[in-house]
């Protein structure tokens, strides 16, 4: 329980209920015809022409985490203030029990169970979890994105029953990124390393269209390594955007750091 919990505080970082209006993501695309089927890059141009502008936002969020025998249930509050630092706290019966401030150079966190705390790079820490991750990574990942920059890749297109689904093959990792076809949002997007027997996955089943623009009603995150499955549901209770947050961050006095090596 203890490195689990600790786990699922950095992948965390890694239906809503306020009164915005859940968008519809789930038009087929079976029978379009075959003039008006998109390219690859229209898909990716017509997705990031969705709007997604905030300068803050704030997310409380409900949670559960599984690894095998081990589950815990969490509620958990989400800082983010664009391109700079993410903050995520972790509470058990409104209790702190573990706390992550993410920047785009290190990765901070500490978990209560077990007194420790860790502050680091990406490299030991993506190694540790079994995906590569970095803070563009994970702030995407929590809003709906592509972890990557669709701009700059190649990609092969091909066509399902629901999506139009964008797939890349590059130093032996294998990503997709699934579409919906009415507003050409992200349903699901997968890394996938063969030869290291790990793959990792982000499902988004519902949207919520706000001011500042659609995001994800929630998500669904497996990560699937040699030591097994881990799964994350996430549903965001609420999200609030543009106010002025803080991000207060300091380990308890007493804790033990620890260390990850690299491989």
């Amino acid at each position: 329980m203890k490195k689990a919990l600790c786990v699922f505080a950095v992948i965390f970082l890694v239906s809503c209920k306020s009164k915005a209006v859940v968008v519809g993501t789930n038009t087929p695309i079976a029978g379009v015809q075959a003039d008006s089927i998109p390219t690859f890059k229209t898909v990716i141009q017509k997705h990031y022409n969705n709007k997604s502008d905030f300068s803050t936002l704030y997310i409380r969020a409900n949670a559960k985490y599984k690894h095998e025998d081990d589950s815990q249930s969490v509620s958990a509050e989400i800082k983010i203030k664009k391109d700079e630092k993410i903050l995520v706290s972790i509470r058990v019966l409104g209790i702190t029990m573990a706390k992550a401030l993410i920047t785009p150079t290190e990765v901070k966190y500490y978990e209560k169970l077990g007194g420790n705390y860790f502050e680091g790079d990406y490299e030991a820490l993506s190694q540790w979890l079994g995906t590569d991750l970095d803070f563009d990574k994970i702030q995407n990942m929590l809003i709906g994105q592509p972890i990557d920059d669709l701009t700059k890749g190649n990609y092969s297109f091909t066509q399902t029953d629901k999506f139009y689904k964008l797939n890349s093959v590059e130093d032996k990792t294998e990503k997709s990124f699934s579409f919906e076809a009415e507003h050409f949002l992200l349903k699901k997007q997968e890394i996938s390393q063969p030869e290291k027997e790990r793959s990792f996955e982000v499902n988004y089943p519902n949207f919520q269209d706000f001011t500042s623009g659609i995001f994800p009603a929630g998500l669904t995150i497996n990560a699937f390594q040699k030591k097994g499955k881990t799964t994350i549901l996430v549903d965001y209770n609420s999200m609030t955007f543009n106010e002025e947050l803080s991000f207060p961050y300091s380990v308890p006095d007493g804790y033990d750091r620890i260390f990850i090596k690299h491989d």
